[in-house]
């Protein structure tokens, strides 16, 4: 149906990105409680949860990209007003993630730690210590995961953002409060910011799976509609298995530079551990704009507006942009104060001080490289970002970032100058892409 209307005022958007944005926000910020509260504990164990934050980020985002196939397939249902196509399509999607997040955490639990020793064996053996505790313990949330991201994809889908913002306000709420009840008063360590983890997650996800019930248009109704439909779960893994594999691979490619980072000492890995945390803030917008891409686009494009679609893209691009000048800005002022915020040592602070003002700097092309493909993904094109990618992570980021510190022997700093040139690489290949879409 092409209406030739608009599908989204701009009050609709407003409505569609705010909680994204309000829920992206949350979570960084409960991110960063969480390294701040773990670095009570001392550097070893904030090293610790960092490694194994590296290896279950990449989990998690493989399992995002799963959802997200969910999310374009139930969003060009509802824009061409199928809703109970879109209920089917969620059921599908909740079995194919919970099956995936069970047979990580077998793995995990029993691989686990063997794992951790091949990727970081170098680390000293407090570090090792630590992280094999936090990976035992936040292995088992996964499932629960699964269940809570396939509720808030279809609820996304449909444009009803508030209901992941409010699971993630709950979520989020659990587990803050949960770590400072085991660290502080229990005095647990490094489990004690893992066990709440775990509890929040399980929490949110009983509660997502509640409010999916209580949806009328898009309910499982019975059993019946949990029996796998293959072409359903074609269409879900056509777009969810290469943007799984896309984040996968990206993330373990980050790993990678994670263990390259491990084997520059305790400083290096402290100075990392905290830059990185911080900089999640200027991937914020762009993230939260990313997710409702990706519902515009579906809906627009089961609609038969490619127009619209791609007005929409420009939008959210714009958006980004000027959201980034005001975050970035900040960043750079106050990066002494907010990095004296995590207790660093003063060669470790110095150090994250440099990787925070680099990152901000550079951010002016970030979303080139990584909101504007959420376009491609939505449109059918899921293939050619996974390529991009692929290529992109192993040659500069991953290749690059071990020529200059194993082969001329530089530090942290330029392991994110080789990410940069990763950047670089991606936006022009999007480019060429870019033009070939606009003359079909």
């Amino acid at each position: 149906m092409m209406s030739g209307q608009p599908l989204f005022s701009n009050r609709q958007l407003f409505r569609l990105l705010w909680p994204l944005v309000a829920e992206q926000l949350l979570t960084v910020f409960v991110g960063m409680v969480d390294v701040l509260m773990v670095s009570f504990v001392g550097e070893a164990a904030m090293s610790g949860v960092s490694l194994v934050d590296s290896v279950n980020i990449l989990i998690i985002q493989m399992l995002l990209g799963l959802t997200a196939g969910g999310t374009v397939i139930c969003a060009r249902y509802i824009g061409n007003r199928e809703n109970t196509q879109a209920g089917l399509t969620g059921a599908q999607l909740l079995i194919l993630s919970v099956l995936f997040s069970a047979v990580v955490t077998t793995l995990l639990l029993v691989l686990g730690n063997p794992l951790l020793k091949a990727i970081f064996g170098k680390v000293e053996q407090d570090v090792m210590e630590n992280a094999e505790i936090y990976l035992r313990i936040t292995a088992l949330s996964f499932p629960l995961l699964a269940v809570y991201h396939s509720g808030t994809a279809i609820f996304r889908a449909a444009g009803i953002t508030r209901i992941s913002l409010v699971g993630s306000l709950i979520m989020n709420g659990v587990n803050v409060v949960g770590n400072a009840i085991c660290v502080f008063g229990l005095k647990m360590g490094v489990s004690g910011v893992a066990i709440p983890t775990v509890i929040a997650r399980g929490v949110a996800a009983v509660m997502l799976l509640s409010f999916w019930q209580k949806n009328e248009s898009f309910r499982i109704r019975s059993v019946a509609h949990l029996k796998p439909d293959p072409e359903k779960i074609r269409s879900i893994c056509r777009i969810g298995i290469p943007s799984g594999m896309e984040s996968g691979i990206f993330q373990f490619g980050k790993l990678m530079l994670q263990s390259l980072v491990s084997s520059m000492g305790t400083v290096s890995i402290a100075a990392y551990a905290v830059a990185s945390n911080l900089v999640t803030y200027l991937y914020l917008p762009g993230n939260a704009l990313g997710v409702g891409m990706m519902t515009v686009v579906g809906q627009c494009l089961g609609a038969g507006e490619k127009k619209q679609a791609r007005n929409y893209v420009r939008k959210l691009m714009i958006l980004n942009y000027l959201m980034l000048a005001v975050i970035c800005t900040l960043m750079i002022v106050f990066r002494r104060q907010v990095t004296g915020w995590y207790h660093l040592t003063g060669e470790s602070a110095v150090l994250a001080q440099g990787l925070l003002l680099s990152h901000s700097i550079a951010m002016i092309i970030w979303p080139i490289a990584f909101l504007y493909p959420n376009y491609f993904r939505a449109s059918g094109h899921a293939g050619f970002t996974m390529a991009v990618s692929v290529l992109s992570m192993w040659i500069f980021r991953v290749g690059l970032a071990n020529v200059f510190v194993r082969g001329l022997h530089k530090n942290v700093l330029w392991i994110w100058y080789a990410m940069f040139i990763d950047w670089v690489f991606r936006i022009l290949l999007f480019w060429w892409k870019d033009r070939q879409i606009r003359q079909e």
